[in-house]
This record gives structure tokens, sequence and C-alpha cells, in this order.
């Protein structure tokens, strides 16, 4: 176990707020606001980095240094300690970005809340009445 934890330390650190399309540059997103997605989760990047076959670990208690309310990040190995990559498509930390930003739009858990919005959206809209009157009609005073 002490071995395990001694490489997971070694291993490249990924906080969601790097792919997070809501936050500036300033704040710590790291790729292209158009490439990047909404509000993506630890769980949503451990999925996807087990999707493109690398190894990873989540890390649930640890937070984001410039802003602590972000809590969890993801260890994820890119190279071997022999210095092999272990997936070939994915050889630098920017990389990994873009592909996991590409993939956590599609993950599982995201398009069934995406699904209970729509539905709970339609509903409150077809609910809704006509515009009303709103204001204080008067004589302005001089």
């Amino acid at each position: 176990m002490d071995a395990d934890v001694q490489n997971i330390k070694k291993w490249v650190v990924f906080y969601p707020i790097y792919i997070n399309s809501k936050k500036t540059l300033a704040e710590g997103r790291r790729i292209n606001a158009a490439k990047a997605c909404e509000n993506p989760t630890c769980a949503e990047i451990y999925d996807c980095c087990n999707h493109l076959k690398l190894p990873c670990a989540i890390e649930r208690e640890k937070a984001y240094p410039r802003d602590f309310m972000q809590i969890g990040r993801v260890r994820v190995l890119l190279k071997r300690e022999d210095g092999t990559l272990c997936n070939p498509a994915v050889s630098s930390r920017k990389q990994l970005m873009n592909q996991v930003a590409e993939l956590v739009p599609r993950h599982p858990g995201r398009t069934k809340k995406q699904e209970a919005a729509k539905k709970q959206e339609a509903a409150s809209s077809s609910s809704a009445a006509g515009p009303s009157k709103s204001g204080k009609g008067g004589r302005k005073k001089r």
C-alpha cells in the first residue's frame, strides 16, 4: 500500500476546474472555453480517464488552492516509470484535458441529468400564465 501511495504522488494532478467553461483563465481554467465543459465533477473525470485506459485515482478530500470550495481532484498516470506512455493517444496534460473535456458531456450520468432538467423546464414553462402587467403606472410629478 505504501508503495502505491508513493507512486500516486508522482502522477499528474487534474482538478475539475481546469476544464470548467464557467471559469476564467485567472480562476484556473487551462483550456479554451469553447472546448471546455460546464461544471465537471471528479467522478466524471475519473470515468473518462478509465475510458481512455489511463490509471487514475480520485482524491476527494483535496481542494483546489485558488478556490477551496472546489473539492476533489483526480491523479492520472500518463507515463510509466520507464518513460513509456500508458496511452499513446494521450502524451501530455493538455491533450488529456482536451480529450476529457470532449468526453464529459457524453458521460451517462450527465445525459440523464440533462434529460431530467429538460422535462422539469418543460413542465414549469407550460404551467406559467401569460405576461402580467407590472409597475406603477401614473403621472410623473414635476
